[in-house]
């Protein structure tokens, strides 16, 4: 091989990249073949069945060779690419049940799933810690506020999912948990000391940095470790942090290069470059097939003028061999005994996760019950489409009479123009969206269904049931509380604000 092919096929190695549908077309084989890619990251209009996917991934083989790396957000709750494998509970909702066993099956389901689709890397767990009560990102996808405790449920999940030979990611390194902004929006910045990120943020991720074979940085500044470019930039974070000082081995992947905290400040190629020059393995370049080809042109330009070495493409190269070697992308068998106890699985720990806050009447069966909800619950850009207000009636309908009533945006609802006839009144929060001061001033609903976000129990000045999540087996849990079948044993494992009883 001569050298400048050498270097070309670093360069595209060090690049993981998405396609565009179910199928892939010969002219992303071609493109893909002609860039040198070997990483490919789903998303949900990839995967739409199972008997699809492995033909995706048993194509994406034959065109690309079996040293393939397939990655996945398959994290649980709402972060779940897959509608057809059982649906996983959220991290949140395993800290609300504190069963690290339960966790560690869990974690072991969701891989097994996985490798029956020949997926052999899953961007999870989440070791973000809910510290900020208003973050828009992470809530009900972390394990808790407490860094121990998550640490230990976070370690147990990884177990399992490692046990059935798929890669785990941790993320977001070194910490979204204390961010007001999304990075898919905007550039977060965690304003703290050294010491105080170190014994928080830091401390579920050395907890579990030898146990872990992936890790995606954060695209967040820290200014006690680097004031000007966020951690999937920053030497100091990368190398120095990760690499120098905790002696990490493993592969370290940026998150997407096409989020507006990279893209929009300094492109996806150029962010690639940097990125792979402070110590990051693979730059997860999406979206854009001209950026994808950019940034490894960029990566060789780099070399060429000796910004960046070939010695690291190839040490980023090597570590992505490794783990290749160690969790093949091989479809393994899935039978349909072992889903359906998988479902069962999921099912009691949705239900085991229902947390009640305040005291929670539950309405007549039978009686009227006025529902008030959104009509959509649109994707966020980071989780799936949330629970549409037809599918939640369809659920509840066969309990009560129902008088249901919707609005495209809560600013629409004027809550006293509801009838005043005493009539139980129902809240459903579909959306992660928190309730503005003049929701929480006028809205006194009787029941508040926190489906999805679990922070915003504490808006809403009513008791409140939490789920941490949407899905058939979650909604089945609420549906089986609703009807008095079981109580709700979960218990908050972060602390609300402003929580009303």
């Amino acid at each position: 091989m001569t050298q400048d092919l050498n270097l070309a096929r670093l360069a595209g190695r060090a690049l993981m990249v998405d396609i565009a549908g179910e199928v892939l077309t010969p002219a992303e084989a071609a493109f893909l073949q002609e860039q040198h890619i070997r990483a490919i990251c789903l998303f949900r209009r990839n995967v739409a069945s199972a008997d699809g996917t492995r033909r995706l991934v048993a194509d994406l083989k034959a065109a690309l060779g079996d040293d393939l790396l397939i990655g996945i957000d398959q994290e649980g709750g709402a972060v779940m690419r897959t509608l057809f494998l059982p649906a996983a509970p959220s991290a949140m909702a395993l800290g609300a049940s504190g069963d690290e066993l339960l966790a560690y099956q869990v974690g072991a389901a969701i891989a097994r799933g996985l490798a029956s689709l020949g997926v052999n890397w899953n961007y999870a767990p989440v070791l973000d810690l809910n510290n900020n009560p208003r973050n828009p990102v992470i809530a009900e996808r972390s394990f808790g506020a407490d860094p121990q405790r998550a640490a230990r449920l976070a370690g147990a999940w990884m177990a399992g999912h490692l046990a059935e030979g798929v890669a785990t990611c941790v993320k977001h390194f070194p910490g979204h948990g204390d961010t007001h902004t999304d990075s898919h929006l905007a550039l977060p910045i965690v304003d703290k000391s050294r010491s105080a990120i170190e014994e928080y943020e830091l401390s579920p991720f050395h907890a579990l940095i030898r146990q872990t074979p992936g890790l995606m940085s954060a695209h967040i500044v820290f200014p006690a470790f680097d004031e000007e470019r966020p951690a999937t930039l920053s030497p100091a974070i990368l190398q120095t942090l990760l690499r120098d000082n905790w002696d990490y081995q493993g592969v370290t992947i940026t998150d997407g290069m096409n989020m507006k905290a990279i893209r929009e400040r300094w492109g996806q190629a150029r962010g690639s470059v940097m990125a792979l020059a402070a110590g990051a393995d693979l730059s997860l370049v999406l979206q854009f097939p001209d950026e994808m080809a950019a940034a490894g042109t960029a990566l060789r330009e780099a070399v060429a003028t000796g910004e960046l070495s070939q010695a690291r493409l190839a040490q980023a190269d090597q570590r992505v061999n490794a783990m290749i070697q160690r969790y093949p992308a091989v479809q393994r068998g899935y039978s349909a005994e072992q889903e359906a106890a998988d479902r069962a699985l999921f099912a009691l720990a949705w239900r085991r996760a229902l947390t009640l806050v305040g005291t929670a009447p539950r309405p007549p069966l039978g009686g009227r019950v006025r529902l008030v909800l959104q009509a959509d619950a649109p994707s966020d850009g980071v989780s799936e489409p949330g629970l549409s207000a037809e599918a939640l009636t369809k659920r509840l309908a066969p309990l009560y009479q129902l008088d249901v009533r919707t609005f495209r945006r809560r600013e629409e609802l004027e809550w006293a123009e509801l009838p005043q006839d005493g009539v139980f009144t129902i809240i459903a929060t579909t959306t992660r969206a928190r309730y503005d001061e003049a929701q929480r001033r006028q809205w006194r609903p009787d029941l508040h269904l926190a489906l999805w976000n679990p922070y915003a129990a504490a808006d809403l000045a009513c008791p409140a049931l939490v789920s941490y999540g949407f899905v058939e087996p979650a909604l089945d849990a609420v549906v089986g509380w609703l009807k008095g079948e079981w109580e709700a044993t979960g218990s908050l494992p972060a602390p609300l604000d402003d929580i009303h009883s």
